[in-house]
């Protein structure tokens, strides 16, 4: 018997969430004896590797388009995006860095309102300076338990913003399958230059754990654009906020870290208004769904 729509959403979803999870847990481990350009272009090699059965699904027809220039900014980004995120995992304690890259839907909501020109009434506006709070009780900026990392941190929250508002509008006309593909196939190159100014080769188990990020990586974005293609936003979102606990569990087994207070309550902060954001969305988008229709018939029609 077939699932539910909505129980299929779900389902792909924590999927994705916990490959994203595991992701996090392998760049730490590739992280101790790789520099983090090699561990980027890695990711990327072997996640364009992972992608390759779409072109066999679909053929080569998957990767002609017409929006090139839009897929050059979106991975140049993207790829400065991957270097702070993947910098962050490797240096700050893992937690920390997690909680901070949930930040990013708030500067996504700003960037929406300047790119898109998108309306953001007070209800959501709060939310994200709410938001913004949070970040600052993880940051603590002018207090001895401040570090420069975390704006490396907030930096790759900040450019995944840009990037996530330049995927929304590529996938008004691209499929998601040719978002991946593509997307996995600019990084490869744009991460391999940096790479080669820091070059040394994997040794060991960490074939295995730059291997496993490309692959994790790749199986996590396939789930979750699955997932939002058939499912509510609004109920989802909450799902994906599973890859904290998942995080800081593997972190304190695995490498002995700890969760202080700040980064609890400044992660509970961001988690609530980037909740409370993903909820007013949807609504939003189902209020212009029902509206649309009516609006678009002229009367006596």
């Amino acid at each position: 018997m077939a699932l539910p729509t909505h129980t299929r959403a779900a389902l792909l979803m924590l999927g994705s969430t916990g490959f994203f999870a595991l992701m996090v847990i392998v760049i730490r481990f590739a992280s101790e004896s790789l520099h983090t350009f090699e561990v980027a272009f890695f990711r990327s090699f072997f996640g364009l590797i992972a992608a390759l059965p779409l072109l066999l699904k679909h053929g080569p027809g998957l990767l002609r388009t017409q929006q090139l220039p839009r897929y050059a900014v979106r991975c140049v980004l993207g790829t400065l995006s991957m270097f702070c995120g993947f910098w962050a995992i490797g240096h700050l304690p893992l937690a920390q860095a997690v909680s901070l890259s949930y930040s990013s839907p708030l500067f996504a909501t700003i960037a929406a309102v300047l790119m898109l020109g998108e309306v953001v009434r007070a209800r959501r506006w709060s939310a994200v300076v709410l938001g913004f709070i949070g970040v600052l009780v993880i940051v603590r900026p002018g207090t001895e338990g401040f570090s420069a990392g975390t704006l490396v941190a907030v930096s790759a929250a900040v450019i995944s913003a840009i990037v996530a508002i330049q995927i929304k509008q590529l996938s008004h006309t691209e499929p998601a399958d040719r978002i991946v593909i593509l997307t996995t196939l600019f990084w490869v190159p744009l991460s391999l230059i940096p790479a080669l100014t820091v070059w040394e080769w994997p040794q060991g188990i960490t074939w295995l754990w730059v291997i496993a990020a490309g692959g994790l990586g790749t199986a996590g974005h396939m789930l979750w654009t699955r997932a939002l293609a058939i499912g509510d936003v609004s109920a989802l979102q909450p799902i994906s906020f599973m890859q904290l606990p998942i995080v800081a569990v593997l972190a304190f087994f695995l490498f002995g870290e700890g969760v202080d207070r700040w980064t609890l309550v400044g992660a509970a902060i961001i988690l609530g208004a980037n909740g409370y954001i993903a909820h007013r969305e949807a609504q939003l988008a189902r209020r212009a769904a029902t509206t649309a229709p009516t609006s678009a018939v002229k009367p006596g029609e």
